[in-house]
């Protein structure tokens, strides 16, 4: 284990030691050889390096892997910083927008037939060189987070994001409120 304080900051996080966790635990720290985040950009004992929306990650799965990448590289759903492009796959997409390097990590088959203890002390073991393989993202850098309006719907009264605001007739409402039109609809 690289680190074991920020390993134990990722267990209190997600709950409990697991293979999942361990995957994205690897991720983000390869992750952050790969991209070249400065020493000055990271404290890696302490995890959290983006700030802001410094380090995106688009994951391809939402496992366990994902709460060890919000400790480590502080991205979260709510900074916008990460996203999701479910595929099922244990698969990140990771961008440094500083210098503009992203890396696409893919994790490697592992040998089939073990238990779940197996499981992690196997991926416990490998380096994070012999996890994944390094792969070119696929998705562009997505753009930044845009903060929008609130507005009220008018049918419940609820406050909605301008972005996800229906207008029908005269009325303005959320997309729970609003009834769309469909000819072929039963």
């Amino acid at each position: 284990m690289e680190n074991k304080k920020l390993w134990e900051k990722c267990v209190a996080f997600h709950g409990h030691e697991c293979g999942g966790l361990t995957i994205g635990y690897k991720a983000a720290l390869y992750a952050l050889k790969l991209l070249d985040v400065s020493k000055g950009d990271s404290s890696e004992s302490q995890g959290c390096v983006s700030k802001d929306e410094e380090l995106v990650c688009i994951a391809e799965n939402d496992a366990c892997g994902i709460d060890a990448i919000q400790v480590i590289l502080g991205c979260s759903v709510g900074k916008g910083n990460l996203l999701f492009h479910m595929r099922g796959k244990q698969a990140f997409s990771f961008y440094n927008r500083r210098n503009g390097k992203s890396v696409r990590l893919v994790l490697r088959p592992r040998p089939g037939g073990m238990t779940r203890a197996e499981s992690f002390a196997y991926y416990q073991a490998l380096k994070p060189e012999e996890m994944f393989e390094v792969k070119d993202t696929k998705l562009a850098l997505p753009k930044g987070a845009k903060i929008f309006r609130s507005m009220a719907c008018s049918r419940c009264g609820e406050i909605t994001s301008e972005n996800m605001i229906r207008i029908q007739g005269d009325e303005i409402l959320c997309l729970d409120c609003y009834e769309e039109y469909n000819r072929f609809s039963v």
